[in-house]
């Protein structure tokens, strides 16, 4: 039997924001995981969904998500 690895990665807030950073990260390695915005209304929850056969290959996705989301989340938080 395959191992498989799944994380999930969730981010709650302002729908614009949870747009724009949905955007940052979409174009990044479609391949390696699922990205969905839930909810109505202003607030926002980000579903970040990421599965493969390494914990190795996990961590660096999520590492290369997180980072993806800090730098986005950084340049949103300059412009207010």
């Amino acid at each position: 039997m395959m191992s498989k690895v799944i994380a999930t990665v969730l981010w709650q807030g302002d729908r614009k924001k949870g747009e724009a950073l949905l955007a940052a990260i979409s174009p990044d390695d479609p391949d390696d995981f699922v990205a969905e915005l839930h909810g109505g209304g202003d607030s926002v929850e980000l579903r970040i969904y990421i599965e493969s056969d390494s914990i190795g290959r996990s961590r660096s996705t999520v590492d290369d998500v997180l980072a993806c989301l800090a730098a986005s989340e950084s340049g949103l938080d300059s412009i207010k």
